[in-house]
């Protein structure tokens, strides 16, 4: 791995959807550049567990779909000033015009494009002036770069996380307060059944290096990992 280091204070960062992959992956990356890492996510896990003698919060309960998993993410976070926020939590789930399960559509609107909507919302008063939000999203959220149909509801839910990225990058420019919009690859997760071309590890420590260089000048751009612009 190859992760930038700058001399900047310690910064404390938090992570929804923390206790497996690419959010476990940049858990174990920011602890091991000495930050303070709050872990947020419904239940803990042994790999993440095993973190904990490093700098690590770990809050369990977090549902961010919720209005009780944002009270108990409150009640951990108290007025703790946040460096970085990322919203990473998200589920995938697969319809199709001959089965299109309109619940399991509604509930990934909710999790992935509504939650981190909700949880930034939540945080705005722990964000400052040089804050950075991140969100985990897809390129299967283009229009233009669907070539294959299908996946209603996370294509749709994904595109509009896009779209809610583009305004907060917009709505938060005053405040000096800059998102990153990123898709981490196809990533060997458990969401996938561990069929990506790339590991969480690998996928983590290039998010992690385009927060770093995140800027104003580039806020609310769509990103792959790998540093290329994607089409809306």
């Amino acid at each position: 791995m190859n992760i930038k280091h700058t001399n900047t204070p310690i910064k404390t960062v938090v992570i929804t959807g923390a206790n497996r992959g690419i959010g476990l992956a940049m858990v174990a990356l920011y602890a091991h550049q000495d930050c303070q890492v709050i872990a947020l996510c419904r239940q803990s896990s042994p790999k993440l567990e095993a973190l904990s003698d490093h700098n690590i919060d770990i809050v369990e309960g977090v549902d961010v779909a919720t209005e009780s998993g944002i009270l108990t993410m409150l009640s951990a976070i108290k007025t703790r000033k946040v460096d970085i926020l990322i919203n990473n939590a998200g589920i995938l789930r697969d319809e199709n015009l001959q089965n299109l399960n309109l619940q399991t559509i509604a509930d990934q609107f909710q999790v992935n494009a509504v939650a981190p909507l909700r949880v930034c919302q939540a945080l705005l008063s722990n964000l400052s002036s040089g804050s950075k939000i991140a969100l985990i999203t897809s390129r299967m959220g283009s229009i233009a770069d669907n070539g294959s149909g299908g996946r209603y509801g996370y294509r749709m839910s994904k595109a509009a996380l896009n779209a809610a990225g583009v305004s907060l990058a917009k709505d938060l420019a005053k405040d000096n307060i800059a998102v990153g919009i990123y898709h981490p690859g196809y990533v060997q997760t458990d969401m996938v059944n561990h069929n990506g071309d790339i590991s969480s590890d690998v996928a983590a420590t290039r998010i992690v290096n385009l927060i770093e260089e995140l800027t104003m000048e580039d806020s609310g751009v769509f990103r792959h990992s790998n540093g290329e612009v994607l089409p809306w």
